[in-house]
């Protein structure tokens, strides 16, 4: 049976190096955010990259769930890389029921300051702190609550905090989880070259540096909103 790991991020929240390290997992195929493409295509947001991504993706909301998340891999783990907004644009939520899902955030100020620099005057529905929150009301209505993390306790303590995962998933830890070769991955989206330079130059987690990051004023209503869905969030 397909051990199948359901990753709900938010945007800028180091997804894509979680998604690197268990592709080093020698039991693990990953699948990089296989909705985006249907959720651009619904909502006609302009992100970097829109077209290509488009292109380059399967849009039908139900083959991309069974074909994909729900269909048949050559190893025992399967790691899907989502974001929270993209899948609770949809209306059909019961595939979570069938995966092992778990969320990943981040502080709500270094989210905007870090995602403004490319999607300028961002919406709360793109920082996705609120479809996160929708869908763990969801799982949690359903008896089926996930995990949380925070991209920061990961950077500070990558290997305590991963085994820390592994075990909320129910997989053997893995050493290989620690490090990767640098530059782009097969499994990578066509939005690549947009977002994913900082993890292609990486070759494992880089240690978490406090920051003073300063939200611009335009986005102080906004960064309330999320601080009160982050709170909401990380209290499970």
């Amino acid at each position: 049976m397909t051990t199948r790991i359901n990753l709900i991020s938010g945007p800028r929240n180091i997804s894509t190096a979680l998604m690197y390290a268990f592709r080093s997992r020698p039991d693990t195929t990953v699948l990089d955010e296989p909705l985006f493409g249907a959720f651009l295509e619904k909502t006609g947001v302009d992100h970097p990259g829109r077209a290509e991504t488009i292109a380059s993706m399967n849009t039908d909301v139900q083959s991309v769930i069974h074909g994909q998340i729900l269909g048949a891999f050559d190893t025992p783990i399967v790691f899907i890389k989502n974001m929270g907004h993209h899948i609770a644009e949809f209306d059909d939520w019961s595939w979570l029921l069938e995966v092992r899902n778990v969320f990943l955030t981040r502080d709500p100020a270094e989210v905007l300051v870090s995602f403004s620099q490319n999607v300028p005057n961002p919406t709360i529905e793109l920082t996705g702190f609120q479809g996160q929150v929708r869908l763990q009301r969801y799982l949690r209505e359903a008896g089926r609550p996930a995990p949380v993390f925070d991209a920061r306790q990961i950077l500070e303590d990558p290997r305590s905090t991963l085994e820390h995962l592994c075990h909320e998933l129910n997989i053997p830890w893995d050493e290989s989880m620690l490090s990767w070769e640098p530059g782009p991955k097969p499994e990578d989206g066509a939005w690549g070259p947009y977002w994913y330079e900082r993890a292609w130059a990486s070759t494992g987690f880089q240690p978490y540096t406090p920051r003073d990051v300063e939200v611009p004023e335009e986005l102080s209503d906004l960064l309330a909103a999320c601080e009160a869905l982050y709170s909401e969030l990380r209290a499970g």
